[in-house]
């Protein structure tokens, strides 16, 4: 099992603010599956950063989650 580290940039289709942080994972070495790496950082990351800026009175849903990965490499 490898750990593997990326450099990600999320936006919300309304609310208007960046999300630029990393990300780490584990998997069994081999290609790293980028559009599976981009669903995994929206439902363990990006979706709970725009809950938390959004607030309590706004629905944030992940299909309103734009993920671009900048880098990506074993840590």
């Amino acid at each position: 099992m490898t750990t593997y580290i990326a450099q990600f940039t999320a936006t919300h289709r309304i609310v208007q603010l960046e999300q630029n942080s990393i990300f780490t994972w584990h998997q069994e070495g081999g290609e790293i599956d980028t559009v599976l790496l981009e669903n995994k950082i929206k439902r363990e990351s990006a979706l709970h950063f725009y809950r938390l800026v959004a607030g309590e009175y706004y629905d944030v849903l992940q299909n309103d989650i734009s993920v671009t990965i900048w880098k990506t490499m074993p840590l």
